[in-house]
């Protein structure tokens, strides 16, 4: 049944304009941190790293927030508009399928960007001229920012099934990325959600040693909570008032 909820899930997606929000958004950081790197050369001066620096600092902050954000909200769009609640909860699946395919396919997009960031960090980095091996690094930088990236889904799902309107969960997630590098920054990053994307990247600190532990903790623990405060949320909704 979770399979038949993902396949509906990536039908709707298919033709939907929510795509170019993830085919341009990643675009931005990359030329801004780029840019960045090209005019302080002098201060840095540590090729592909100092060059990693500079685009996690505008997508973790940023952009990647704002993305997931997009992609959430637009998730419970349908459900919110043309009063179709009435057909999804009296649909004869199981509450945690459809919510769970939604979970999933945020959790696809999150592993998507960070590739996508990546290819375009490469790429950069041959346009800049930087010499030398490629960061080592760069795989795991990845995969924990896609990890942390899964956590803030959760939360902007539980968000964008409150709230009916659009927009406020996805400046929401902007907020959430500017305090998440400010929970960073006080040495409290592994207790706030946003902050995983920071943490996760390396944000601003590639040589950075993460503390695995308690990041994939944090991460699990705010998947599973707001996971849990949405289904509770749908399992109390009442289809007859939509």
């Amino acid at each position: 049944m979770l399979l038949r909820c993902l396949r509906s899930e990536l039908q709707k997606c298919r033709r939907s304009p929510v795509w170019l929000a993830f085919l341009v958004l990643p675009i931005f950081p990359a030329i801004l941190g780029t840019g960045n790197y090209l005019g302080n050369l002098e201060a840095l001066e540590n090729g592909w790293y100092s060059l990693w620096s500079q685009h996690t600092l505008f997508s973790s902050m940023f952009f990647l927030p704002a993305l997931l954000g997009v992609f959430c909200a637009w998730q419970w769009r349908l459900e919110h508009t043309d009063h179709n609640w009435n057909s999804f909860l009296t649909a004869p699946v199981p509450v945690r399928d459809l919510y769970g395919a939604k979970l999933i396919l945020a959790a696809v997009v999150s592993l998507l960007a960070q590739v996508c960031i990546g290819v375009l960090f490469l790429l950069s980095g041959k346009i800049a001229g930087i010499s030398g091996p490629v960061p080592p690094e760069l795989p795991e930088w990845l995969l924990c920012g896609a990890l942390g990236g899964i956590s803030v889904c959760a939360v902007q799902l539980f968000f964008s099934l409150v709230i009916r309107a659009f927009a406020p969960p996805v400046a929401f997630g902007l907020v959430g990325g500017i305090l998440g590098l400010m929970f960073t920054a006080q040495g409290w990053g592994y207790a706030f959600p946003y902050s995983l994307l920071c943490l996760g990247m390396r944000a601003n600190t590639p040589q950075m040693e993460l503390d695995l532990k308690p990041f994939v903790l944090s991460a699990l623990v705010y998947t599973v909570v707001f996971a849990f405060l949405s289904l509770r949320y749908l399992q109390r909704r009442d289809a007859a008032a939509e």
